[in-house]
């Protein structure tokens, strides 16, 4: 069930000294991070810097290769798989891709998990997909729409609204406007910002898009080279001088470094 608004500020996942390799690769050492409940918090970092990984561990879809991870305070470590495929059950997440079913209609997109883990009424679940695609702001009439025909844009809020079906607790989203136009990218951001309050859910957003970082986050937390180099609210962040921080912004006293940050910009606005 969504967090009551009394657990506002909560700690509801909790990284402790994490570290993560596949074979000699380390790829993320000894992160500790808190995500509160009600707080939108934002993992930014260059491609392959760990975000999506640190989003895995969080979720339990992998394993640490040290370190733990709490969920409400209680470790997930050592945890059966079916226990875990229960409690997960608490998450939301949007693929970067959408990962939508080619197969079933937006509809049977956004029912699959309904289906699958709850005795819903076919009653029930019509309307509860139904108010899952307004809350996402598309039309009923999309409802009968294949993958095919869909915009990207179209396609994220898709995988929205299934992400949402269960009514989750946490939503992550992995790089939600990658590949977006500028309107569809407002349109993802405006809707991270809306349904914290509207379903009570804890969002977690990894990208590398500064513009939407610093539209939508409570908290930034900046992966540098799988580390975790900065963590500061909105504020503190567009004022912060630490080199990483800068080159991020496309600030750095480099004029290299500005020319890369501005081209990086520019690329993923198209």
């Amino acid at each position: 069930m969504p967090n009551s608004s009394d657990d506002s500020g909560r700690p509801i996942i909790e990284l402790r000294n994490l570290s993560k390799q596949f074979g000699p690769q380390e790829i993320l050492r000894d992160i500790t991070l808190l995500v509160r409940a009600g707080e939108t918090l934002v993992l930014i970092g260059e491609s392959g810097c760990g975000k999506s990984v640190t989003m895995k561990l969080m979720m339990g879809l992998m394993a640490p290769s040290s370190g733990d991870v709490q969920w409400d305070g209680v470790s997930i470590v050592g945890r059966s798989d079916e226990e875990l495929v229960r409690d997960r059950l608490r998450f939301g997440y949007l693929f970067q891709g959408a990962a939508l079913f080619d197969s079933m209609n937006v509809y049977e997109n956004i029912a699959f998990g309904l289906r699958q883990n709850t005795k819903m009424s076919e009653k029930l679940m019509r309307e509860t997909v139904f108010e899952r695609i307004k809350d996402v702001g598309l039309t009923p009439s999309s409802a009968h729409m294949m993958p095919s025909e869909l915009s990207g844009g179209m396609k994220k809020r898709v995988g929205l609204a299934r992400a949402m079906a269960l009514m989750p607790d946490i939503i992550l989203y992995d790089e939600p406007t990658t590949g977006l136009d500028p309107a569809n990218s407002r349109r993802i951001g405006q809707l991270i910002l809306r349904l914290p309050s509207e379903l009570n859910v804890t969002p977690v957003v990894v990208t590398h898009e500064i513009e939407l970082c610093l539209a939508v986050s409570d908290r930034i937390v900046l992966l540098d080279r799988g580390q975790l180099r900065i963590e500061a609210n909105v504020e503190e962040f567009r004022s912060s001088t630490a080199p990483e921080v800068l080159a991020f912004l496309g600030k750095s006293d480099d004029p290299r470094e500005r020319s890369l940050a501005g081209r990086e910009g520019e690329s993923h606005a198209g």
